[in-house]
This record gives structure tokens, sequence and C-alpha cells, in this order.
């Protein structure tokens, strides 16, 4: 099929059928006496939650007729976003081309290449504004290029309303107390909290940030090690999300849990969704024991072995 045709739900590639209805898993931290619930998003086919907006908005723009033959998709991410949209891409017979940190992991850059996307990293001089200006640029000056804007896109928080918002309220089968997200584009906390909210009101909208960069908390931004998370940006798709709690979680902090959902849950995630966990804990403890917290795994490990979640572990084995 070529790329501009029209396809219909029947004709998509097989990989659309993988993207979403992740797990709910139970996490019982016995010593705790406490048990939070996290929806396994790095069981997405790409190995992130990020596959969900890709999938969304680049089959949007098709159905639109956005997408020409000649388009190239030119996105600014810090690697998960670009690693599902160079998958979406290759599946849909689109150009990719990212435009990325150069302090993101290596490992993302090889994923997206082998997906067949092209590279171009960038010092993040200004976070991911940086990356952002570059893209509009790009776009104002070759009409060919396709822009998803992540960080602004209200299919992206759309998106989370409507599927993954749907799916934990399917999951959980009763009362959600609190839910707890960090935020890089704020999609996921902007659309999980409305679709939450429109069934159960009163719950708790937790936003986690790192210690070292808690902008939405007036801090400037600083370096951590909390990939995906915080590039010392606020994305515009948090502006009205109403959030009841935030909680700093430090790298360090984030960094022992990953390892320890590795350890004790056999679980192979990323450090966000050790931050993600260690806010958690902390908001079920002010809660009643019979609460129900929901949080998110975002994305799987193996992207991170260059960085501290495994160089640190093989320095002190060494």
């Amino acid at each position: 099929m070529m790329a501009n045709q029209p396809m219909t739900d029947d004709e998509l590639p097989v990989l659309f059928s993988l993207i979403g209805n992740t797990p709910l898993i139970p996490l019982h931290f016995r010593s705790d006496g406490i048990t939070i619930h996290a929806k396994a998003e790095f069981l997405n086919p790409s190995g992130s939650i990020k596959d969900r907006l890709a999938a969304f908005i680049l089959l949007d723009a098709r159905r639109r007729g956005l997408l020409k033959p000649d388009t190239v998709i030119v996105e600014c991410t810090s690697g998960n976003t670009g690693i599902a949209l160079a998958m979406v891409g290759a599946a849909l017979g689109h150009r990719v081309r990212i435009l990325m940190t150069d302090t993101a992991s290596v490992e993302r850059r090889h994923l997206m290449r082998h997906f067949g996307a092209e590279l171009s990293l960038f010092e993040a001089t200004h976070g991911y504004a940086t990356g952002i200006d570059m893209a509009e640029q790009m776009a104002a000056a070759d009409p060919r290029i396709f822009l998803p804007r992540q960080f602004s896109n209200e299919l992206n928080a759309r998106d989370h309303t409507e599927h993954t918002a749907r799916e934990i309220l399917a999951q959980v089968h009763g009362r959600i107390d609190a839910f707890v997200s960090g935020y890089g584009t704020g999609g996921t906390l902007n659309g999980v909290s409305r679709g939450l909210r429109a069934v159960h009101p009163g719950v708790c909208i937790v936003a986690m940030e790192p210690a070292e960069a808690a902008m939405l908390q007036g801090e400037s931004p600083c370096c951590h090690f909390i990939e995906g998370v915080a590039g010392g940006y606020l994305p515009p798709l948090l502006d009205g999300v109403s959030i009841d709690r935030n909680e700093k979680v430090a790298s360090a902090e984030a960094l022992a849990m990953t390892r320890r959902l590795a350890r004790e849950f056999g679980l192979l995630v990323g450090t966000s969704a050790g931050a993600n966990v260690v806010a958690a804990l902390r908001t079920a403890r002010d809660l009643p024991a019979s609460a129900t917290v929901v949080t998110i795994l975002c994305d799987r490990a193996e992207r991170y072995y260059s960085t501290r979640l495994f160089t640190d572990v093989l320095a002190e084995t060494a």
C-alpha cells in the first residue's frame, strides 16, 4: 500500500493492535504494608508509554490527509517519543527525523536509527525549548515537514483520556484515590487526570518531579538523572491541569527504587518508573490503608545501559 492511500482499520499493520491495553500490576511493599497499582506501559511494542501518542497523532494526521508520500515527520524528544515515532513511521511508510538532546542515552539513539529514523543531536541550552524552536524553524522552511508537536498537541492528552484512563478505570474495579505521574509532555497527567475525574471527581492528582528540577514548585531546573521527565521546560499541556499534590524525588531515590523494582519484583523498567513508584508510596502513606493509588511504569530499562542506572552498579561490583 502506498503511503498516501487511505488505510482502513482492518488494513492497519498488526503493530497497532499491540499498543495500549497494558496490564495494571499490583506492587505489594510488604515492609511498608502498602500496595500500589502500576500501569505497565513498558510492555508497549517499542517499550514505552509514548507508543500511544505516536500512533494516535500519526493515524489522525494520516486520516486527515496531512501525511503525503514525501512528508518528513520531525519531532524534538528526549528519546522515547522519538523511538515510538520511528516505529510507527516505519509501519506507515513515512520518513522520520528526530531532534534529540546530546545528553540522552546512546541506546535510544541506536533504537531510533534501527527503525530507520534520521537523528540530529543538539545542545539543550534551554531544555526542550531549544529543540522545539529548531523543529518549528525547519517546518517553516520546508512544507514537507509534519510536526506532531507532542508538548502542545491536545491529541496527546486526549489519547490518555480516551484510552489510558478508561483502561485504568476498567482494571481497578472500584474507587481510585490517587493518580501519580511525572511529566515530560504533560499529556499523561493532563489526559489521565481528566478521564479519572470524570468518574471519580475526588481523585488526588499527584505530580512527580525530580528534586533537582521541581519547576512546578517554582524552582529553577537543574541537572538530574531521571531521563524523560522535567526537561527544563513546562509544557503547555500542563496548563489548566488541577494538581493536588507535588512530590519531589531525588535522582538517587529514583535509581534505588528502579533497581529494587528489578530485584524484588522482576520488573525491568526505567528510572522514571522508579521515581513514580517512590512518589506513589509517599502518597499512599498519607492515605487510608484501603486506598487505591495508581502510577505509571513508563518504559523499559534496556535503553539505559550506558547511564547511572547500570554504570553505578558496575562500578560498585568492579
